[in-house]
C-alpha cells in the first residue's frame, strides 16, 4: 500500500517525532503542507501531550500523528490518551512493538515502528505494524548499535518484509529523499531539517548551532547505555575525556546526569546540553516556516526526476 494513502497524505513525507522539538505547532504546520507531522512524546508528560493532541486537532483538519517510545515511563497512561483523543496514527520506537500494535489497531489506530536493523524490521511486521521506519546510522538523536547506513538498510529491509518501509537517516532534501525512493523506500521521515524550522519547539540557540554544524561535527557515542548521535560541544568531550578512562555504565551514567537533552535542546545551553542532530545538519542552511521546507523538498524531488530523464549522464 502507498504511504499516501494508508495515512491519508498528499506527500509520502513524515516529520519526525522528536524530543524537544516536535510540538504541535510543528506537526500541524508539516500536515498541513501536506504530508504528515508527528507530535514528540517522549519530552512530554502524559498531561502535557494531551494538550498538544487538542491543539493539534484544532489547528489541522489533516491526518497527524504522535511519536511514543515504548520505554516511556508512562506508557500505560500515554497509550490510553492516545486512544481516548482519537489520535489516527501512531509511531512507535525505542522497545518491542507487540505489546501495544495489537492494542492501538484494536482502537483503528495505523500503526508504524522505528528500527535501525532487518531482525527488528521482520519483529514489527511479525507485530502487525502497518508500516515500518528504516532509520539508517546518519540519523540524529538515538540511534542503532548496528552502524547501519541508510543506503545499505533500507534494500535489506524492504527485501525482509511485506509492508510498506519509510526511510529515515540523512534526508532533508528532494533529492536525497528521490535517493531513498528509487533504493526501495516507500516514502522518508525527516527529523533533523524541522529542527530547523520557525515552528520547532526546540530553542534559537540550538537551532543555530544546527546551521552552523558542519561535516564531521557530530558523533555517534554511549552506546553503552542509548546510542545517541550528537554535535560536538564541551559536554561531549569531557564524555571523550572519560571514555579514555575505559568507564563502567554507571560512570557514564553519572556524567550524562538527567535532562541532559533538555538543556541542550530546549533550554539552549550549548556547552552543558545534549545536542541531538543528525549528520544531514551540515546540509541545513536556514530556519524557515515548515510549510517552505515541505515545499522545496518537494519541489526539488519533482526537478531531479526531470533532471534524470533529460541528462545523458544516466543513459547508458
Amino acid at each position: 500500500m502507498l504511504i499516501t494513502k494508508l495515512f491519508g497524505i498528499k506527500y509520502p513525507l513524515i516529520q519526525g517525532g522528536m524530543i524537544w522539538v516536535s510540538g504541535w505547532r510543528l506537526a500541524t504546520a508539516v500536515s498541513n503542507a501536506g504530508g504528515l507531522g508527528l507530535i514528540g512524546a517522549g519530552s512530554m508528560y502524559p498531561h502535557v501531550l494531551r494538550e498538544h493532541i487538542q491543539k493539534a486537532k484544532k489547528a489541522t483538519t489533516k491526518p497527524f500523528g504522535v511519536n511514543v517510545p515504548l520505554l516511556y515511563a508512562d506508557i500505560e497512561e500515554i497509550m490510553q490518551i492516545i486512544v481516548e483523543e482519537k489520535v489516527p496514527i501512531v509511531f512507535t520506537s525505542a522497545g518491542n512493538p507487540k505489546k501495544w500494535t495489537g492494542y492501538l489497531k484494536q482502537h483503528d489506530i495505523k500503526v508504524a515502528h522505528v528500527v535501525s536493523s532487518v531482525k527488528f524490521a521482520q519483529k514489527a511486521a511479525d507485530a502487525g505494524v502497518d508500516a515500518i521506519v528504516a532509520e539508517g546510522f546518519e540519523a540524529g538523536g538515538h540511534n542503532g548499535r548496528e552502524e547501519t547506513t541508510t543506503l545499505t538498510l533500507i534494500p535489506a529491509v524492504k527485501k525482509a518484509v511485506d509492508i510498506p518501509v519509510i526511510a529515515a537517516g540523512g534526508i532533508a532534501t528532494g533529492r536525497q529523499m528521490l535517493a531513498a525512493m528509487i533504493i526501495g523506500a516507500d516514502g522518508v521521515q525527516i527529523g533533523s531539517r524541522f529542527v530547523a524550522s520557525e515552528e520547532s519547539s526546540a530553542h534559537q540557540n540550538f537551532k543555530k548551532a544546527v546551521i552552523n554544524t558542519g561535516d564531521g561535527d557530530t558523533v555517534l557515542t554511549l552506546k553503552e547505555l542509548a546510542p545517541v548521535r550528537l554535535i560536538k560541544n564541551k559536554f561531549y568531550q569531557k564524555l571523550a575525556e572519560l571514555y579514555k578512562t575505559c568507564p563502567t555504565p554507571e560512570q557514564l551514567k553519572e556524567l550524562l546526569g538527567r535532562a541532559r537533552a533538555k538543556k541542550g535542546m530546549f533550554e539552549g545551553d550549548l556547552e552543558e546540553g545534549e545536542l541531538e542532530i543528525g549528520q544531514v545538519a551540515s546540509l541545513i542552511e536556514d530556519i524557515k516556516p515548515a510549510e517552505e521546507i515541505v515545499k522545496e523538498i518537494i519541489a526539488e524531488y519533482h526537478q531531479s526526476i526531470k533532471e534524470i530523464e533529460r541528462n545523458p549522464k544516466y543513459h547508458f
